[in-house]
């Protein structure tokens, strides 16, 4: 026994060794895009991040960053290793799983009575260890949880929490007769309790820990049996998810308002005393077990104490708000905020089991519970909360085709998917159709076959790559993608090999790991009821089933073994080549994944946030979208202290109070912004839209009156709603101007001189005839107020023409930003490019002081989410060039072209959407040639890409053939605007099949 027994530990640690080596070699060396830049920023200085947080991985994240000693570099790829890690000892635990799983196979499941299996011979040993080593390696290797392995997300973390979890209960399965192995299921119980400060993923997979709790108590289980420990076990997933996580922190919050609002007490009153409530109902449940000698009532209440040990990290959530931090994402200060934060109720929520169809028009709305805030010595309430009401006939059982804020304008959406008609209540088979085709079809299987069987490419809705998957006259952004990766369907075969054989050998620990891949998968499914269009792919939520997967990708080793044994009788040969033809699996998964997953030396996303923060002038109000937009820029500023002078305001964010509330406190060096509007007139529930309503009487609107009307709550902007009901303010016209003190802005000197000649006394810009939300009130409040003292941008990103409320002949291009002036462009055309192009400005930030570290390097990897930042690096080169060849400058025309050829090679990065406007000043540069050769590469990789995208069946590539039309009007236009007639006719040819589309 200690003979196998020192072997499986010491294969286990060279098993994690082999991770740990391979994610530090591929670790990013600095933040990510998505939310990693905002999870190492508040990892490093405890801040709050967005709901419902993850306080266990910041306060592990805080203790690594610890680790640089003062070196900011350092930060960023110390909380990613915490990642790395986390994922190397998932593959430790793994590795144990499938040696206790094989173990008892091999063996025959002989149990000797109270010690356990017999020691198994060296054979048996080098198999056992083999299967362990194979099916870790494999999920070590998979394409979603090696992508999660190298970057500062919970992910990884999470896959932690469920792989300890999975080991620790088939650790209890094998001690389950010795006197104390409860202490196992409490040792499970304050992980899964940790886990809940990570992510929740790791609670669905109590259903399978049930079953196989209930096989090894139970000495002749039944159907029913089986059946009833699921249900109940559902009900405790249910019990933890509702009644735990946000039940407790909601009746605390209910407690303290009744308690301070009825009995006067201070505030937290009712927190404390709730508090106690629970820790006597707790005591009083323990007394009740030591007299009634109950083991389970003992063990259960035990494993809930540990739970809530577990889930205490939270604490630091409401702990760090209080502080009021720099990010202090929905502001969970106090138990009721706290509630909030919990649910994510800034998100909103998606039905499950029934509600409306997609095309359900709501009817009413119904009070759905008070909204409470501190005044005086009391909690008021803010607001009534309102829940949208739906005719019965406009409801459904398990509703997939729902409305989710999105309603008619899904219905494209929905219709690659099923047959759908418009405004036609869809049936229980449409329904039933996209459940099974786009949200298990495409959003689990395609995803689970990436990890083991191929990937087509990293683009958007790619497939699933076959062995015998056709790849002639692919276009070169999939045939060279680094994301291709073939693993010839061999780890699905191996496991569905082990799959087979499990269910043979063991049928009752085979359930319990299917359970575990369906409810990590499948069920995951129904739950998250996603809608047919994501913002990026989700891979990364479903790893838990392929983790369940591996475990039978081992176990394929020993059906292999089986199935060598009439040609080799010698268990320890036989042993020997199963592992070597298992290993061949892992190694190809390592083989083609590694070159995609390999981000080191990849700096784009925090480049380009430096870049835009560096785009602003000193005491910049900067105007961002959320995600790739800000969390690097958030990274930037808490972390390496770059231009923290600049004050970013998230759009999106600007419609809620909290953030607004934050926005008017001073953060580092940057003042408070300059918004005049009081508390009562942006706090939530109140202007949180303005509808356009017509008064003929009123042809144009000054924006100072409208913002003193909106401050005085004014009956002349007021309009009914709901039948009379309510009352909404609202704006008159969509004109409006805003008057400038010229001369005091001269004084400032924000106006170029060559500029002078633009300046207006008064900015008119047009809102639209729809309605307006809180954050373009509050933007339009910055700029009445600010009276230019402070530099206000856009950021180029912020593309969305709504959002720039009309502004656009106003701004001026920057850099990555565009400022808002006082200046008029004489050139601006709504249908044309956006922004005055500031020369002077605009040269020396990208030709001498914006860095692009690893964009001409070829070996270098940039997926689809990091190629729109060259693509935006391109577009303002060729801008600048534009700009000089209007001015007569072909010199500075060409030398902007040649660099941005250089800095971003085709080599490293395919030319794109915005490279050939940079042909006109190739050509008038003198490279005539050089041009040419650009525009017959781009054109003939257009006419590939066509080609193949309108070839296949499939609707969802309708994004990459608009791109790629887009790319060859572009060549049109710049071999038109050069005298080049050949190829200006042969883009044409190309482009006239889609110019009635």
């Amino acid at each position: 026994m200690r003979s196998f027994q020192k072997l499986n530990t010491v294969v286990g640690w060279l098993v994690f060794g082999v991770a740990i080596g391979v994610y530090g070699s591929t670790l990013e060396p600095t933040a990510s895009f998505w939310d990693c830049g905002e999870f190492i920023a508040c990892s490093y200085k405890l801040l709050v991040p967005h709901p419902p947080g993850a306080p266990l991985f910041l306060l592990l994240g805080r203790l690594f960053s610890l680790l640089s000693f003062g070196d900011t570099s350092k930060v960023a790829p110390l909380i990613n290793m915490l990642s790395a890690l986390s994922s190397a000892f998932t593959v430790l635990f793994l590795f144990w799983s499938i040696t206790l799983l094989a173990r008892k196979l091999v063996l025959g499941g002989a149990r000797q009575p109270n010690q356990g299996l017999p020691d198994p011979t060296q054979g048996q040993s080098a198999l056992i260890l083999g299967a362990g080593t194979v099916g870790a390696l494999a999920f070590a290797f998979s394409d979603s949880f090696w992508f999660n392995a190298v970057e500062a997300e919970v992910y990884a973390l999470s896959a932690l929490c469920t792989a300890t979890v999975v080991w620790l209960m088939l650790k209890w399965e094998n001690r389950a007769d010795q006197p104390d192995s409860d202490k196992w299921l409490v040792l499970i119980a304050y992980v899964m309790g940790l886990s809940i400060g990570v992510h929740l993923l790791n609670l669905v997979a109590i259903p399978a820990l049930g079953l196989l709790y209930y096989f090894r108590r139970q000495a002749t289980p039944t159907l029913w049996g089986g059946v009833r420990t699921l249900l109940v076990s559902s009900v405790v997933v249910g019990t933890i998810l509702v009644g735990i996580i946000p039940g407790l922190p909601s009746l605390a919050g209910h407690f303290e308002v009744f308690v301070v609002n009825s009995f006067g007490l201070p505030f937290n009153s009712g927190v404390i005393l709730f508090v106690l409530l629970g820790v006597g109902l707790l005591y009083g449940g323990f007394r009740q077990s030591f007299r009634r000698r109950s083991r389970l009532l003992n063990t259960g209440l035990l494993c809930l104490v540990f739970m809530l040990i577990g889930y205490s990290s939270y604490l630091i959530v409401p702990i760090r708000s209080s502080y009021l931090p720099t990010i202090n994402q929905n502001a969970p200060k106090d138990v009721l905020n706290f509630v909030s934060y919990l649910k994510r109720e800034q998100y909103g929520s998606r039905p499950l089991l029934y509600g409306p169809h997609v095309f359900a028009q709501p009817i009413a709305q119904e009070d759905a519970g008070p909204r409470y805030i501190r005044r005086g010595d009391q909690y008021v309430v803010a607001e009534r909360r309102q829940e949208l009401i739906y005719q019965e006939e406009d409801k459904m059982l398990l509703p997939r085709i729902y409305p989710d804020g999105g309603g008619a304008a899904r219905t494209p959406y929905y219709q690659q998917w099923v047959d759908l008609q418009e405004g036609v209540k869809p049936t229980m088979g449409q329904n039933l159709s996209f459940l099974l085709r786009y949200q298990m079809g495409h959003m689990f299987w395609r995803y689970f076959l990436w990890n083991y069987v191929g990937r087509e490419s990293d683009v958007q809705q790619a497939g699933v790559l076959w062995p015998t998957t056709d790849s002639h006259s692919l276009p070169e952004r999939l045939a060279d993608s680094k994301a291709r990766n073939n693993f010839l369907a061999l780890p699905l075969l191996l496991g569905l090999l082990g799959l087979f054989y499990h269910v043979r050998r063991d049928s009752k620990n085979a359930l319990v790991v299917a359970l575990l891949f369906l409810f990590t998968g499948l069920a995951i499914v129904v739950y998250l009821n996603q809608p047919p269009i994501e913002p990026r792919e989700r891979d990364y939520t479903f790893t838990g089933a392929t983790y369940a997967f591996a475990i039978w990708i081992g176990l394929g080793v020993l059906a292999v073994a089986d199935l060598l044994r009439p040609l080799l009788k010698a268990n320890t040969a036989r042993a020997g080549v199963a592992t070597l033809l298992g290993l061949v699996v892992p190694g190809i998964m390592a083989m083609q994944g590694w070159d995609d997953h390999n981000r080191s030396g990849r700096y784009t996303s925090v480049d380009s946030a430096k870049n835009l923060l560096n785009s602003c002038a000193p005491n910049a109000i900067l105007i961002t979208n959320g995600d790739n937009d800000t969390f690097p820029l958030w990274y930037a500023q808490e972390v390496e202290g770059i231009r923290t002078d600049v004050r970013v305001a998230v759009l999106p964010y600007l419609n809620t109070d909290w953030y607004v509330d934050q926005m008017k406190n001073r953060s580092y060096t940057s003042q408070p912004l300059p918004i005049s509007l009081p508390a009562d007139r942006y706090t939530q529930g109140t202007n949180d839209y303005l509808p356009f309503v017509e008064n003929p009487n009123v042809p144009e609107v000054n924006l100072k009156d409208f913002l003193q009307l909106v401050k005085q709550d004014s009956d002349l902007l007021k309009v009914s709603y709901g039948g009379g009901s309510g009352t909404l303010l609202s704006f008159p016209s969509p004109k409006f101007f805003l008057p400038v003190d010229t001369a005091a802005v001269l004084k400032l000197g924000i106006v170029p001189p060559e500029r002078r000649q633009h300046l207006v006394s008064k900015m008119e810009f047009n809102l639209g005839k729809a309605a307006i939300e809180k954050n373009s009130l509050i933007i339009l409040d910055i700029l009445a107020t600010n009276n230019w003292k402070r530099p206000v941008y856009f950021a180029t990103s912020v593309a969305q023409s709504e959002n720039h409320l009309g502004l656009e002949p106003y701004f001026q291009l920057e850099g990555l930003a565009w400022r808002i002036l006082p200046l008029k462009d004489p050139t601006y055309d709504p249908r044309g490019e956006v922004g005055y192009v500031a020369k002077d400005i605009l040269y020396p930030k990208l030709m001498q002081q914006f860095s692009y570290r690893g964009l001409n390097n070829p070996s270098l990897f940039h997926d689809e989410t990091s190629l729109m930042f060259p693509a935006n690096y391109r577009e303002k080169f060729a801008r600048l060039a534009t700009a000089y060849l209007a001015a007569g400058d072909t010199a500075k025309a060409r030398e902007v072209a040649d660099k941005c050829l250089t800095l971003i090679p085709d080599r490293a990065i395919a030319y794109d959407f915005y490279t050939p406007q940079l042909i006109p000043a190739l050509v008038a540069g003198g490279e005539k040639q050089r041009a040419e050769q650009l525009q017959d590469v781009l054109l003939d990789r257009t006419k590939r890409a066509l080609l193949y995208y309108t070839s296949q069946p499939s609707p969802l590539m309708d994004r990459e053939i608009g791109q790629y039309i887009a790319t060859v009007q572009q060549l049109y236009l710049a071999a038109q605007q050069v005298g080049d007639t050949q190829r200006a006719t042969q883009a044409f040819e190309l482009l006239r099949p889609y110019l009635r589309q």
